[in-house]
């Protein structure tokens, strides 16, 4: 009895404080080092490449998609979770939650990399470059994002966000689209992620350009994934958003 009821409390879809705390943590995370890599090229100058600030985000989503993929769906971004829910496989009720979640850990992330490193939170944002307009970022953030979310939903539908080989396909995509992307916009592909230093570093200069453009991209993503393979809502689709404990399933595989 002893170790029966701690598991069954485990798997009881109502302790959602755990799927929150994941995103939460994973989220924290993913700032860490994609926040970490501008904020400590800054600091210690020469140090830092951009192949590898763009690389290391890439391989944190991969690591949090294993130790955590299972436990929420490991969606570490709102235009994700919003994405789910569109394709039917995540329940509304549950994304503000989440969304809160993933803010909250993208700027205790923030705080912490201002607080020991001592530059501004902003050094490791997003903003559109030099010479280039909001509208010309916010196109890049969507097209980046579309291509993002398309290989998430992919993956999902066959049950491999939460395993090998979602986590190589996602992060295997974020690391190509920052590799060629960032430049322009800085590939942020994600609302949570620059809103963290954003509201550190007290500047949300073209803010709208990483909500507008994600959640633009998710939704386009929503559509192609119903074009190449239907609705969604399926058992597999549903645990690889949701995660295994207690997933509510919409309908079954065909």
């Amino acid at each position: 009895m002893e170790v029966v009821q701690p598991m069954a409390d485990f798997q009881d879809p109502s302790q959602e404080w755990r799927r929150l705390f994941s995103e939460l943590l994973g989220t924290f995370f993913l700032v860490l080092v994609a926040a970490g890599g501008g904020m400590m090229g800054q600091a210690f100058p020469n140090t830092i490449s951009r192949t590898a600030a763009v690389v290391a985000p890439a391989l944190m989503v991969l690591s949090v998609i294993l130790f955590m993929g299972k436990v929420s769906g490991a969606h570490l971004n709102p235009a994700v979770s919003v994405a789910f829910s569109l394709r039917g496989d995540f329940p509304w009720r549950r994304v503000p939650g989440y969304v809160l979640a993933q803010l909250a850990g993208a700027a205790v992330a923030a705080w912490f990399l201002q607080a020991v490193i001592g530059i501004s939170a902003t050094t490791g944002s997003n903003y559109p470059a030099s010479g280039y307009s909001s509208f010309d970022a916010f196109l890049m953030e969507a097209v980046l994002t579309l291509g993002l979310v398309s290989v998430i939903l992919g993956t999902a539908s066959g049950a491999q966000n939460v395993g090998v080989i979602g986590a190589l396909g996602v992060g295997s995509y974020i690391a190509l689209a920052g590799l060629w992307g960032s430049p322009i916009s800085g590939a942020s592909m994600n609302p949570a992620r620059t809103f963290g230093p954003d509201l550190i570093g007290a500047d949300f200069s073209d803010f709208w350009v990483y909500i507008a453009g994600p959640l633009t991209g998710a939704v386009i993503a929503v559509g192609v994934a119903f074009v190449l393979r239907g609705y969604g809502g399926g058992r597999s689709g549903s645990a690889a958003a949701q995660g295994v404990l207690g997933t509510e399933v919409k309908r079954s595989d065909r």
